[in-house]
């Protein structure tokens, strides 16, 4: 598990990479809206208590679960909604590495 300010700040570094590395020429708008993507973490209310260092996200929170993984994957096979699907790709995957050695 990595610490919360490192996990949080990759959340926003990673989408930032990508959009520069993918989306050169709109990389300020890429960025913008997969880092408003985080907005899935609200699904984070539901859970009590609301945060728990030691929760793997993944499988947990009904936005982060494997079917609403899927349906993001998919997201990203329609140019409408690529941008959108990235970023919640992205934010699966950080919130995945929080599972790393959680029981």
């Amino acid at each position: 598990m990595i610490d919360a300010a490192i996990h949080l700040t990759l959340h926003f570094v990673v989408p930032g990479l990508i959009a520069l590395w993918g989306f050169r020429d709109r990389w300020r708008r890429a960025w913008l809206v997969m880092v408003a993507t985080m907005i899935v973490d609200l699904d984070h209310l539901l859970a009590d208590p609301v945060f728990d260092p030691s929760r793997c996200s993944i499988g947990f929170h009904p936005l982060h679960c494997w079917p609403a993984i899927g349906l993001y994957l998919a997201m990203t096979a329609m140019p409408a909604t690529r941008l959108m699907g990235i970023g919640l790709l992205i934010h699966m995957g950080l919130d995945g590495l929080d599972c790393v050695g959680v029981p």
